[in-house]
Formats: structure tokens, C-alpha cells, sequence
């Protein structure tokens, strides 16, 4: 019995990258010795254990074997006789197809750490078309390591399109995909992951409805870039920079959806793509189980991002309205991360992504000063109802009309 750390921890360890979690492979055991050893077992499709102490897992070496299309068609053999080299084989990537021993040795069988050297990410066998799961993988470690300058390989990509092609990724489900697409949203650079979907073809199965924005036009005047696929790109990698939160960065890579639906003879214009935008939202969400408040924000982004850029335009009546509907008093938070969405998207342009933006600080503002609004006058008269709000709302407008001044731009 020997045991080995495996994958992704060997990979960032030699990457100098911080380490998450450590998984481990056991060779030479039976599922009885691990138990005997004070392990809990927990994996159901094959022996997977948790450390007594330290609580990482500790799988059996096991080889696998295709047996239908989709991620669950595999049939597993765990048993002491599996050596190292044929569990690591089974694996996705060649740097992530590493081991250490309890020396410290690193066992390489598949070439990994002169991929981590020429920063490639490169599949280990021709096994990684049994799992349509792997171009999601990959395109989220993509997007992990691009700015350590890590690129596809070109046999790596083809292969991606040949399952495409396929139809490999027509069996992706819905939870697995949310599940790599959230994490690829944490990864510093997820246009990334975008990106490799549209390159490998597998963006117009998995997100089709930001598929559908490349090759749509928008004014020169406003987006120099032109594409509003690209202009999705670079407003995503702006949020990125700006915040951390992923539904921050799914908002800002959804904002445009409603472009993709303006009729060919009325382009490079959109008139009207804010509203209609929500539809392929809510479509999107449903089809993959994406979380309510994912959705929500990047709803009243599509819907009133227009409404931030045109702060200093619109009357101060049509601002508290807006304000109103983002429901800014009772969800301060989403309405801090919908203006930093707003933000990605002006600085999303090429030629943009240092520019200033008071619109974003002018909403700010705005909040602050009808939050300040004491209403307490308002109950002692014993006003209630529609009485009450419509009270309300009169007195947070002329709060915003004495204090909120188009000077302060």
C-alpha cells in the first residue's frame, strides 16, 4: 500500500500557485484495509475515503471504461492490482496528471512538468473525448492560468471541436455545467473561459445566447471594437478586474443579451435591447439552475444600465423611479454590485478601460440622500397606504431635488 498526492496540488505546488486542497491516490489497497485504517468512505461510484485527521480524500487507484455517451457512462475498476500510471492516464490534462511520492519525488509519466514549463494545457490520452465535462474543465483552467501566459494546445483544441462536432456536448447536464461556469466566474480571467468555448464550438451548445452576440455590429462611435461579442469579452474581464463576485461578472457578461435579438436591417443600432434582454436571461437561467439572485442582478442590468449612463440626462424624478426599482434602500449590496456591472461596461470598450466614471458615484449619492430621508413625521401624522408611499416618495424627491445637483458631475 502506497500512497500518492495527486493532481492539481502537485500542479500548483511546482507552479508556486497557492493550493487548495490536496486529493490523494492509494495504490495497493482494498476498500476493507481503508476501513480498518479508521477512513469514511463516501464515494458511491467508486471507492473514495476521508482522511481520520486531516479529512482530504483518498481515492483507490482505478481505471475507466466508457460505456455510454454523457459524463455518468463510465464502469470503474478499483482494486489493489491498478498501478499509478494507469489511474493517472484516465486523467484530463498532462499537468494534472502528476503524483508525489512520500519523498517528495515527482512521478511524470505523461510529459506534465515540461507542459507547465511550455505553459500548455495538453490532453493526456485520446480518453478525454469520453467526458464532455473536460472542455468545460479546460476552458475554466484556461481561464485560471492565462495570465501566467498558459495556452491551448492545438491537437487539445481539435480534439474539443471533433467532440463538439460530435456531439459530445449535447449530453453536458445542467448541474455540471453551472458548476464549472460558477467557478470559471471565479477564476481571474473567465472571458477566457468564454472564449475557448467559442473557439472550440461548444459556446453555441452550452451559452447559446452569448454565443449569439459575436458578429452582431454596434455603433463605432460608441464601441470602437465594434463586435458586440467582443465588447461581452472585454466588459467581463473589466468586472473581473473590479470585483470579485461572480454574479458581478455573470451580470456584466449578460448585459447585452437583447442585442442579439435586434432585427439585421436595424443595425449597428439597438434600440430598445435593454428591455429585451430579460427574456434570454430568464431563458438562460432556467435552462441551466443558475441561483435567483444570479439571475436577478443581471436582470436590472440589462434592463436600466442605460439608465447609469445617462445620469446626468435623465430628471432627477426619472432617478429616484430608477432607484425605486432596483430596489436600492432595502438591497444596498445588489445595487453597489449592479453599479459596478454598469462600470464594466463603459470601461469594456477598446480605448475605455481607464476611463472615469461619475455616473456610477452620482447613484451613489443619490441613495445616500433619500436613504437620509426621515419619515418619521410622515407615521406621527398617521398617515398609511398608498398615502403613506406616495408621501414618502415626494419627500425622498425633494431631498434629491434640493441636494443632488447636476454641478456636482
Amino acid at each position: 500500500m502506497k500512497t500518492y498526492l495527486v493532481g492539481g496540488a502537485v500542479r500548483d505546488q511546482l507552479l508556486n500557485y497557492p493550493v487548495k486542497e490536496k486529493d490523494w491516490v492509494v495504490v495497493g489497497a482494498t476498500v476493507n484495509e481503508m476501513l480498518e485504517l479508521g477512513y469514511q468512505q463516501v464515494g458511491k461510484d467508486f471507492p473514495v475515503f476521508l482522511h481520520p485527521q486531516t479529512k482530504d480524500e483518498y481515492a483507490l487507484a482505478r481505471t475507466e471504461r466508457n460505456t455510454s455517451p454523457g459524463y455518468k457512462g463510465f464502469e470503474v475498476h478499483a482494486s489493489p492490482d491498478v498501478t499509478l500510471e494507469e489511474d493517472l492516464i484516465r486523467r484530463d490534462l498532462s499537468i494534472n496528471a502528476m503524483a508525489k511520492d512520500e519523498n517528495g519525488n515527482i512521478i511524470d509519466p505523461y510529459n506534465g512538468q515540461a507542459d507547465l514549463k511550455n505553459k500548455l494545457l495538453r490532453h493526456v490520452s485520446p480518453a478525454f473525448s469520453e467526458d464532455p465535462v473536460r472542455i468545460l474543465r479546460v476552458a475554466r483552467f484556461a481561464a485560471r492560468y492565462a495570465h501566467l501566459g498558459f495556452t491551448l494546445a492545438e491537437e487539445t483544441l481539435q480534439l474539443m471541436q471533433h467532440m463538439v462536432t460530435e456531439g459530445e456536448a449535447d449530453a453536458l447536464v445542467a448541474e455540471r455545467v453551472w458548476q464549472e461556469f460558477h467557478k470559471a466566474l471565479t477564476e481571474r480571467n473567465p472571458q477566457v473561459f468564454i472564449q475557448v468555448l467559442k473557439d472550440c464550438g461548444a459556446l453555441k451548445v452550452i451559452l447559446p445566447e452569448i454565443d449569439a452576440l459575436f458578429g452582431v455590429p454596434q455603433p463605432e462611435k460608441h464601441h470602437p471594437e465594434i463586435d458586440t461579442g467582443i465588447h461581452t469579452l472585454m466588459v467581463l474581464q473589466q468586472a473581473s478586474i473590479l470585483s470579485e463576485d461572480p454574479a458581478t461578472r455573470f451580470a456584466a457578461l449578460c448585459h447585452d443579451l437583447g442585442k442579439a435579438l435586434t432585427a439585421k436591417e436595424n443595425w449597428p443600432g439597438h434600440h430598445g435591447h435593454e428591455a429585451k434582454g430579460i427574456k434570454p436571461i430568464r431563458q438562460l437561467c432556467k435552462r441551466l439552475r443558475i441561483p435567483n439572485g444570479f439571475k436577478e442582478l443581471a436582470s436590472i442590468t440589462a434592463e436600466f444600465h442605460l439608465h447609469v449612463h445617462r445620469a446626468f440626462e435623465i430628471k432627477k424624478t426619472t432617478l429616484l423611479t430608477t432607484i425605486e426599482k432596483l430596489d436600492g434602500l432595502r438591497k444596498p449590496e445588489r445595487y453597489e454590485k449592479f453599479l459596478i456591472a454598469c462600470t464594466a461596461d463603459i470601461r469594456g470598450r477598446t480605448g475605455y478601460e481607464n476611463c472615469e466614471y461619475p455616473q456610477a458615484d452620482y447613484y451613489r449619492q443619490a441613495l445616500k440622500i433619500i436613504k437620509a430621508v426621515d419619515i418619521q413625521p410622515l407615521k406621527n401624522a398617521g398617515l398609511q397606504g398608498r398615502e403613506m408611499a406616495a408621501a414618502i416618495h415626494t419627500a425622498r424627491q425633494s431631498a434629491l431635488n434640493k441636494q443632488l445637483r447636476s454641478s456636482d458631475t
